[in-house]
C-alpha cells in the first residue's frame, strides 16, 4: 500500500495521517507511545515497522517496556531521550487522544483507514486504495 500511497503523496494530490488506536491493553498503550517518543527522533516508521515485525500477538510480553526500550536501541535511538519518554508517559496522552479520535468516529478495528471522511475497515489489496483515492480527488 505505501508505493500506492507515495505516488499521491508525491505528487501533492493526499495527505496521509497516522492516528493511534491503542485498545487491545496495556501493551497496544506502551508501544504506541514507543512509537510517539521515536517520532520525537523522527523515526515513527523505522520504529513503528519494527514493532509489526515483531508482534506475536497480544498481550504476549512483546511489547512490556523493557522489550520496547530494547526496539528503540536496534534503531540507534537517543536513549537518553527515548527511555525516559516512554518510562515517564510522556507520549501517553497523544496517544490517547488519538484513541479517543477514533471511538468518536466509529473506530471499531483496526486497521481502518478515512479517505475524505469515508471508513475504509480492514486490510484491502492496493488497488482498492487506488480506486477509492482516485474517486477521492477525481480522478
Amino acid at each position: 500500500m505505501r508505493p500506492v500511497l507515495q505516488s499521491y503523496i508525491d505528487a501533492g494530490k493526499v495527505s496521509f495521517v497516522y492516528k493511534h488506536s491503542a485498545f487491545l491493553g496495556q501493551e497496544s498503550a506502551w508501544s504506541a507511545q514507543a512509537a510517539e517518543c521515536a517520532a520525537d527522533q523522527g523515526k515513527f516508521w523505522e520504529y513503528h515497522d519494527l514493532l509489526f515485525a515483531r508482534w506475536n500477538g497480544e498481550n504476549q510480553g512483546t511489547f512490556a517496556k523493557d522489550n520496547l526500550i530494547g526496539f528503540a536501541k536496534e534503531l540507534n535511538l537517543d536513549m537518553a531521550k527515548f527511555e525516559p519518554c516512554l518510562q515517564n508517559d510522556e507520549t501517553l496522552q497523544r496517544v490517547m487522544d488519538d484513541t479517543q479520535e477514533g471511538r468518536q468516529v466509529g473506530v471499531t478495528g483496526t486497521p481502518t483507514f478515512f479517505i475524505n471522511g469515508k471508513p475504509l475497515v480492514g486490510a484491502q489489496p492496493a488497488e482498492v486504495f487506488q480506486a477509492e483515492i482516485d474517486a477521492a480527488v477525481g480522478q
